[in-house]
């Protein structure tokens, strides 16, 4: 008596394969039974387990022979949300396998440029940033794409923040793609990141709030050294002034010891002769010339105080 689950630790297995453990008449009496199911031609899964976004990732790789791509690749390096959505697979150009309702089979005659998350074979980073990029921009082949693009910002965003991929290898990845759906606003938001947005707050505040005519540039993510809490990157800051601009969003400002936390930085910065100015994502979106303008009237007195005004 065989183990079902044993012999199908992941949950799925190719069919053929799992004749080579039992035998071909133990499988069909299994599928016949319910106690597997098959989920791909050839591919056999765990009913029970057969939903579950894992196993349905790796009955599409048995299937195809392929690669995770697209946003179904970001899923597996942790910057998107599992979902019950098609899996997207980026297979050699001459594979067969036919698009169905549960899996986007996506083709290339190109070199593969392949990693692995979480046990699975994954296109790589840059290149599954800019596949999932230009599929969200593509409305005519992607009937998602509209509630797509906010969340494949975001994974591009926050894959350089937190310093998994270089902008420079997304623009690489770009090139390499080609004239794809998007391309300019990818560039464009490129742009911002290389400059140290870290957000899409970030991004809204330097679009909206920051660039103020008649004061000097802002600098991103300027680094201080406060005395006793070690190096502290500012949002924004007006270095000679010595004004800051932190622009809090819920992710990293929302519990009671963010609070605590930034209070105690701005103690720390203002023993230092610094200035901060503090706005939540509420004001900063539903009143940005208000803020821009409290901002340029404390850096420009700020400049006076210390004799720095043009």
């Amino acid at each position: 008596m065989h183990d079902l689950a044993h012999l199908l630790p992941r949950g799925v297995l190719g069919r053929s394969e799992l004749a080579d453990l039992c035998s071909s008449r133990s499988v069909r009496r299994w599928l016949v039974g319910g106690d597997l199911v098959e989920v791909h031609p050839g591919v056999v899964a765990l009913p029970e387990r057969a939903a579950e976004w894992s196993v349905r990732a790796e009955a599409a790789l048995v299937w195809t022979g392929g690669a995770l791509s697209h946003g179904s690749a970001l899923v597996a390096h942790g910057l998107l949300a599992k979902d019950a959505g098609p899996l997207h697979v980026l297979v050699n150009a001459e594979q067969t396998p036919r698009d169905d309702s549960r899996v986007v089979v996506h083709r290339t005659t190109g070199r593969l440029r392949l990693a692995a998350a979480h046990g699975l074979l994954v296109t790589a980073l840059a290149t599954s940033l800019v596949d999932a990029w230009a599929w969200a921009h593509a409305p005519g082949w992607n009937p998602r794409a509209v509630r797509d693009v906010a969340a494949v910002r975001q994974a591009v965003i926050a894959a350089v923040r937190e310093r998994r991929v270089e902008v420079e290898d997304v623009r690489a990845a770009s090139t390499v793609h080609g004239r794809h759906p998007g391309v300019r606003s990818l560039s464009a938001l490129l742009d911002l990141v290389a400059q140290g947005c870290q957000s899409e707050l970030e991004v809204f505040g330097v679009l909206h709030v920051l660039r103020i005519p008649g004061l000097p540039a802002v600098a991103q993510q300027h680094r201080v050294r406060v005395r006793e809490g070690g190096w502290v990157f500012l949002d924004a800051a007006w270095v000679d002034a010595r004004v800051a601009v932190e622009m809090d969003g819920h992710r990293f400002h929302g519990s009671r010891a963010d609070r605590e936390r930034d209070m105690r930085r701005d103690s720390g910065l203002a023993v230092l002769g610094w200035v901060v100015l503090r706005y939540s994502y509420e004001r900063l979106t539903q009143d940005p010339s208000g803020c821009r303008r409290e901002i340029a009237a404390v850096v420009a007195r700020r400049l006076r105080e210390r004799g720095l005004a043009g």
